[in-house]
């Protein structure tokens, strides 16, 4: 069975495609680029470009099952229409080619981002309004507007099943990722301060699991949340203090000042060509619905996330065994 992976070097599909050939299964990796991660797995390149239908089609030549995770994650608006590019028109391209080139079945790896996040009014599961406000920040609209797109491609035929990762940590983490970031930065103690609020968190090898049960036990056209806990800031610092010995911030930001300051990060981090420590929209972000439901994932899918602790514990881990950080940053579990 041929298997055809788009965005082959993230994080997600550092952790996927490694899933898949211990399972036996060959696998033909698109990238766009780069092959961060991916040197040395006995798997078939191809070279592809979401905003590009016609290399779609080459790179689906024969393909089966089709897991589309490219996407293009933003913490600081549009970047020059490439969000939209990627995250709604590329969505709609992929399915397109899945289509075409007679899949037998694809699975979206989209994000909890789809669901409108701001409203605490009841928790949120698969029946809670989109990100369709102008207010919401344009990642948010895009997650949702790309979903919008596959759902046109699945009535015309296309038998398509979407999960909803929520915040995604864990192993594998190459680039490293936006959080696998902010725990280096713990380690390291680059954090000036931390601030109010947190997220729903999850482990990539979680998601990996849930997207593999997907493939055969998803419904088409349905969403599966992908949760693991909501976990706040400071309990993050904690958590790594007790992992690696290393004592936080012990300064708190408040949000008010955090918001207000915001726009000036945000302008040093265009001047810097870098990202922000933080953004209107990451700040959103920590202030949205706490209580997100994987109830539906759980049932259908038989997904059962494991511990945050645990997943922090095998990132540095990871790390450390990849020199990251050293050998020795990584404390045993107490008994």
């Amino acid at each position: 069975m041929s298997v055809v992976v788009t965005g082959a070097s993230g994080h997600v599909g550092a952790n996927l495609i490694r899933s898949l050939i211990a399972a036996g299964r060959p696998v033909r990796a698109m990238i766009h680029n780069e092959r961060l991660g991916l040197d040395g797995l006995d798997i078939d390149y191809v070279e592809g470009d979401v905003r590009d239908p016609a290399s779609l089609v080459k790179a689906f030549d024969g393909a089966e099952i089709v897991f589309h995770l490219a996407a293009m994650i933003s913490i600081s608006g549009d970047h020059g229409g490439r969000v939209q590019a990627i995250n709604v028109r590329g969505v709609r391209n992929v399915a397109e080619a899945a289509l075409g080139v007679g899949a037998r079945r694809m699975v979206h790896v989209s994000s909890i981002h789809a669901f409108g996040l701001d409203d605490r009014s009841a928790p949120l599961d698969e029946t809670r309004p989109r990100s369709v406000e102008a207010h919401e920040p344009v990642y948010n609209i895009s997650k949702n507007a790309g979903e919008v797109e596959l759902r046109r491609v699945i009535d015309r035929g296309l038998d398509a099943t979407i999960v909803n990762p929520t915040g995604i940590v864990g192993p594998y983490d190459y680039r490293p990722s936006r959080m696998g970031r902010v725990l280096l930065q713990l380690y390291r103690r680059r954090l000036p301060a931390l601030t109010p609020g947190g997220f729903d968190f999850v482990d990539v090898r979680d998601v990996v699991s849930g997207i593999l049960s997907a493939e055969t036990r998803g419904e088409t056209g349905e969403n599966y949340i992908l949760g693991g806990r909501y976990v706040s800031v400071v309990e993050i610092a904690e958590i790594a203090e007790r992992i690696t010995g290393v004592r936080p911030p012990r300064l708190m930001t408040p949000m008010w000042l955090a918001r207000a300051t915001a726009p000036f990060a945000e302008l040093g981090g265009r001047i810097l060509r870098r990202e922000p420590l933080y953004t209107r929209e990451s700040l959103s972000a920590l202030r949205a619905n706490p209580d997100i439901r994987h109830d539906k994932a759980t049932a259908v899918l038989g997904y059962a996330p494991r511990s945050f602790e645990e997943t922090v514990r095998d990132t540095y881990a990871w790390f450390a065994c990849h020199g990251v950080i050293p050998p020795d940053a990584v404390r045993s579990p107490s008994p």
